[in-house]
């Protein structure tokens, strides 16, 4: 891979996860929590009594951060369960073992594998379908398209993600799936199906904007560089 296609991923990268992740902390949490009326009443609350974090270096430790609901610094209540990211770590290494960094890793394979391949061929195709040959996509094509790449993308993703984010935070609350079958098994037969596709409004509506800016600044930054 050419240095500058690297770099480009990078950046763009980096500023898609900016833009995304408060609602994905919000996403996480419809996921694995009960306490919540909706996204409103999610995002209201969560903005109410905690600050985001984004120093979390790994998935296992985003979610179980996000999942972190005591208020901060204020006077007579618990202290945070998680000082940090890397307190979490150290945490989860001492009480659950090195096993319990891995936490979710399987069910997250089978999440990416075939939705990385989904987003880009959506990306491509409607890019091709909305360009006339010879010619570059345009800025908004690229946002239109990016940003569907990201949804359809995450209608494709989502069930795994729920059971991803359940296996993760299972360790917290003393509960251990025997796998990933068995967590989706135990989740269909306490909420139904309709378990699987919870968060998934939040993930569409982070997924546009997100991919959106996402795809708009690689192809920017490419074309900068040639």
């Amino acid at each position: 891979m050419p240095v500058e296609e690297f770099v480009a991923g990078w950046i763009s990268g980096a500023l898609g996860l900016v833009l995304g992740y408060p609602f994905d902390t919000v996403k996480v949490r419809l996921q694995t929590q009960t306490t919540y009326r909706g996204i409103v009443d999610c995002m209201v609350k969560t903005y109410r009594h905690e600050s985001a974090y984004f120093l979390a270096p790994f998935d296992l430790i985003k979610v179980r951060l996000q999942n972190q609901t005591e208020p901060r610094a204020k006077p007579g209540s618990p202290p945070p369960r998680y000082r940090g990211p890397v307190h979490c770590a150290a945490s989860i290494f001492q009480e659950e073992g090195p096993r319990g960094l891995f936490r979710g890793a399987w069910a997250l394979t089978l999440r990416d594998t075939p939705t990385m391949g989904i987003y880009f061929i959506t990306y491509e195709c409607l890019c091709h379908q909305s360009t006339p040959e010879g010619q570059n996509p345009s800025s908004a094509t690229v946002l239109v398209a990016g940003g569907f790449a990201g949804i359809t993308s995450w209608v494709t993703a989502t069930p795994l993600d729920v059971i991803k984010s359940r296996m993760q935070m299972a360790g917290l609350n003393q509960r251990a799936h025997r796998g990933v079958l068995d967590c989706i098994v135990s989740s269909a037969r306490q909420e139904g199906l309709g378990v699987f596709f919870r968060g998934l409004t939040i993930n569409s509506a982070r997924a546009f904007p997100v991919n959106a800016v996402t795809f708009l600044s690689y192809e920017y930054l490419l074309h900068l560089w040639q």
